[in-house]
């Protein structure tokens, strides 16, 4: 995945409500995310499947992300 476009959908992930990435079910949040980013951004079909094989391995870990901004900070 080209480097803009990833760092475009970090930032989509961290501009995102916390509870929407947590309560989303993996087909739809993944639909989500990558029809934000074409709204956002002009992909090609390939640039597309990238994006959604790449959302599909990291949904733990933007999960994660999400958990730990609902969590309280000491």
């Amino acid at each position: 995945m080209h480097p803009v476009l990833m760092r475009q959908l970090w930032l989509l992930v961290e501009g995102t409500q916390a509870t929407l990435l947590l309560n989303l079910e993996d087909g739809p949040l993944v639909q989500r995310l990558t029809r934000q980013m074409q709204d956002s951004s002009i992909m090609d079909a390939d640039a597309r499947n990238a994006l959604d094989l790449y959302l599909e391995a990291k949904l733990p870990l933007i999960r994660d992300v999400a958990r730990s901004r609902l969590e309280p900070s000491f």
